[in-house]
Formats: C-alpha cells, structure tokens, sequence
C-alpha cells in the first residue's frame, strides 16, 4: 500500500512569488474608478510598489507559518493573500508619489543616528537599490562620526546596493562593537542574497564585535558559509543570535567550524531553526565552551531525547546562566532528568522556560526538585504542555512557595485538575508580592480549583493577569470567580473557552458530581506546603 506524502503548500515557488509582483502591478497599472480617484501610479513605480507589497505579505505569512511548521501551509497562503490584497489598496488609496516624496521616504527609514547608533531599521519594510542605499549610508560618511552599533534590519539589499555598502562598512568595521543583519536580504533570489551575505561578510571581516545578530535571514548552511570571513574574525563575542535561520544539522555543524572563540558569550540564541539531535549536539559543544553564557535559547528546533541531554550537560558548565529557554523541543523523560541535574548549578537564574518538552510527571518532579535548591530569585517558571498531573503538584507546589520572587508562572495546557490547582493555589498564598501573572488554563479544572486560584492572587498587589479559560468550571463556579475579582474585572482573563459540561474525570468522580469539588478542597485545607530553608 503507498503512503501519501502530505502535500506542503508553503513556502511558494519563486516562480510562483514573482508571478504575484507581476499581477500586482498590472491591477496597479490599469485604469479603474481608483485610479480616477486616487492619481494613476506609473508602471516603474507600480513595480516597486509590487515587490514591497510581496516582500511584507511574504514576511508575514512566513512568520504565520513558523508558528505551525507541522501544518500544510494553507492559512499561510490565505495570510499571503490577505496581506498582498490589503497592502495594495493602500497603494492604490495613497496613489503616485513624486520624486521628491519618494526620496524622503527612504531616508524616513533611519531610525537613529548620529551618537554612536546608526539604525536604519524603520518602516517601511522594502527592498533598496544602489542609489536608495547611497542616500542612507552617505550618512557613515560624515567627518567624526563615531558609530560603534549599526542596525540594517528591515531593509532588504539587493547586489548593487550591497556592492554600495561594502566600502562604507570597510571604513568603519574597526569602531564597530554592535551588527544587526538580521532580516536584510528578503524577498532575494538565494544566488543573490548568498552574495550580498557574503559581500557584507567581507567588508566587515576582522572587526572585533561584541554582538552579532544574523537572524530572520533563512540562511542554512550556505548562508552560514556566506559568512565565513566575519565569523572566522571574530575572538570576542559576547551576544551572537541565529533565530529563523534555517539552522540544520549542517548548518549548526557550520557555526561550530567558523566561530573560533566562544569563551566570552554570554548570549546565544538559536530559537525556531530545525536543528533536530544531530545540530544540537554541535550547539552543545558551543555551550560547552562558553563557561560566561547567561542567556541561552534553543526553542522550537526540533530537538529530540539525545540532542536534548546532549544540551543538558553541556549547559551544567555554565553556572552564570540567569535565562534558559527550551521550549517546544521533544526532550521527553531522559532530557528532562539530565537537564535536573544541571540545574543544581544555576544560583542566578532568573527565567526558565521549559514548556512542551513531553517531560511527564517523572520529568517535571525531577525539575521541580532540583529547582527548589537552585535559583532563589526565580522570577518565570514555564512549564505549560508537559502532560503535568496531579502526581507531580506536591513537588511542584513546595518549589514554587521558596520561589519568592517569582513574577510569572505558566503551568497552562497540562492535566493537574482541581487536586493539583488547590496545591499551587496554597503554595502562592504567602508571600509572592511580586507576582504578576499566572496561567492554568486548560487543566480540567473545576469549580474548587478555580475558586482557590482566585482567591490566592486577588489580593497581590501587582498582579495583573489570572487565565484559567479552557477548563471545566461550573456557571456557579464562573459566578463565584468573577465575584472575587469584582473589584478588578480586568485582572481575569476571558473564559470564553470554558466547559462547564466538561468529563474527563473517571466514571465514579462524575458519578459524585459537586461532592468531589467539596470533598477535595476539606482533605487540602490543612495541608501545608513547607518552604526549603
């Protein structure tokens, strides 16, 4: 019998992307009750307008996508074409721009400059072209100017214009501590945006940067390689960020081969790539050999049991850690236990992200115990989409009550029901005067568990968000829980996606009925959750 491949209808073709520029700017171009209204626009001016208007849908429905990567890519067509449509009757309504109104235009991109920040990153996002280019870094140009941070993102250079920048950057790579290129070739043939990578690579090679941000570019490999020359000229990072990369096995391999020191990072991030087992391992070595890193994110990356455990021991050499974030991998049960025994040596961490990690019960009571010895100013704990139950809200709960500081919990999208809700409820009754915000939604939570959440943030002083949508909560229930926060109805989050008729308790729980709430909450009432010393 022959499986079926699913069909994948994004991303599209180039063909296919170019054939939309070339309709745009015919619907532009042809005369219409708009352009009688509104001022015809030219067909070189409609040619631009086009490809700005695909490059931004383009962005837009690729990051749409990057969020369902396992989806067929259809709501990111219908995005496409949402956003190519109404970008374009904002064209069509501005209607033609003079020379002069195009030329501020361009310039109205720099966001800041002068000091030591030069930042062309404003709206509108578009493709430049070599005099467009000309007319924003002559501004490099000016006698005793001392930038020291360039920003380029948002702005999309083609060959001419890359070829217009390189002896500009070349002129100033020695001041320059800071590079943003994240998002700077869209909308590019590869041919093409390979090259400008590389031309920039080139013209900053050998400038000692501290940070480096090479992100939303879709380089993989090649673009990795691209950017052979800077990054092989580069001892002393401190911040390098490679999210929506495209980072594969090969490309992380890449960044492990060209990076010649990574002794001084202390901010590495490779957040929705598909590095899977394999590029993790080479990430793992990165880490392994950046004792100072403090901020450290591989999320959404497709990283599964040996790669995750391959992190979690790499990441026990870095005791100054204060943000780690994980999220959305395929750890499971085993990473989830190597990554506990790391933990022990995080003192100053402070956000710890760790949700849809498949850790389970087992996975998540190993975390939550190491985290009761560790990181005493803990301020976010995410733990949401672990299949969490009941079982494991004892140890969860009495690591939560040492966690005074804590800001932001998230335990949402797990199974802890009304037993594990009223743990958690008591373990943020005392104290947390910091807390801000906390999320259990879609728990199976009932009226009791409810109610006891309720009651153990109302009166915090800072707080500002309770979500607790997506559960089983009687209307009597609702009624009680919106009375509590009769005060500040804003504090509670909608409820629209609660189900009062809601039954996955076992056969006898719905047999009690109400008595179960009733029953559970008296047998928690005297239980104490003892904080660790």
């Amino acid at each position: 019998m022959e499986i079926s491949t699913p069909v994948k209808l994004w991303p599209p073709s180039q063909s296919t992307r170019l054939k939309l520029v070339e309709r745009m700017t015919k619907n532009l171009v042809t005369p219409s009750i708009w352009s009688r209204k509104y001022g015809a626009l030219s067909q070189e001016e409609a040619e631009k307008d086009a490809k700005q208007i695909e490059v931004a849908a383009y962005a837009a429905a690729n990051q749409h996508f990057g969020k369902e990567p396992d989806g067929d890519g259809s709501s990111a067509v219908q995005l496409y074409a949402k956003e190519s449509s109404g970008l374009m009757i904002e064209v069509i309504k501005r209607g033609p721009v003079t020379k002069t109104e195009r030329e501020h235009g361009i310039l109205d991109k720099i966001k800041e400059y002068g000091g030591t920040t030069f930042d062309i990153s404003g709206d509108p996002r578009k493709e430049i072209d070599a005099n467009e280019a000309e007319k924003l870094l002559n501004l490099l140009r000016e006698p005793g100017c001392r930038y020291s941070k360039i920003c380029f993102s948002n702005t999309s250079f083609g060959r001419d214009a890359a070829l217009v920048a390189r002896p500009i950057l070349s002129s100033i790579k020695d001041q320059l501590t800071e590079v943003d290129l994240s998002d700077f070739v869209a909308g590019r043939p590869e041919d093409e945006a390979l090259e400008v990578m590389n031309i920039f690579s080139l013209a900053l090679e050998g400038s000692d940067l501290r940070c480096l941000n090479l992100s939303n570019n879709a380089m993989g490999e090649k673009g990795i390689r691209a950017f052979d020359a800077l990054l092989k000229s580069q001892f002393n990072l401190e911040e390098l960020y490679l999210n929506y990369d495209g980072i594969s096995e090969e490309a992380a391999k890449a960044v492990r081969e060209l990076i010649p020191a990574t002794n001084k990072l202390r901010v590495l991030q490779f957040h929705n790539n598909m590095t899977g087992d394999e590029g993790a391992i080479s990430i793992s070595e990165i880490v392994g050999n950046s004792p100072l890193l403090e901020d450290f994110r591989c999320s959404c990356t497709r990283v599964d049991s040996e790669g995750g455990i391959a992190l979690a021991k790499a990441l026990g050499k870095c005791i100054h850690l204060k943000k780690l974030d994980l999220q959305d991998n395929m750890f499971g049960v085993d990473a989830g236990l190597a990554l506990s025994e790391a933990l022990s040596a995080f003192s100053g961490l402070s956000e710890i992200y760790l949700s849809y990690l498949n850790l389970a019960d087992e996975g998540s009571i190993a975390l939550g115990n190491a985290l009761k010895v560790s990181a005493p100013s803990l301020e976010v704990l995410d733990m949401a989409g672990n299949e969490i139950t009941a079982k494991a809200a004892p140890v969860l709960a009495s690591c939560i009550a040492s966690k005074q500081f804590l800001a932001k919990l998230n335990l949402s999208e797990n199974s802890l029901k009304d037993e594990g809700a009223i743990l958690i409820a008591k373990a943020l009754e005392e104290g947390h005067g910091q807390l801000c915000e906390v999320d259990l939604n879609t728990n199976m939570i009932r009226r009791a568990g409810a109610r006891c959440l309720a009651q153990a943030v109302v009166g915090k002083p800072g707080f500002k968000f309770l979500n607790i949508d997506g559960n089983f909560i009687s209307d009597e229930g609702i009624d009680e829980v919106k009375d509590i926060f009769k005060n500040c109805p804003n504090v509670l989050g909608p409820l629209d996606d609660n189900d009062p008729e809601g039954e996955d308790y076992d056969d006898e729980e719905d047999e009690q009925g109400g008595d179960v709430e009733h029953e559970l909450e008296s047998k928690l009432k005297s239980l104490e959750i003892k904080q660790e010393e």
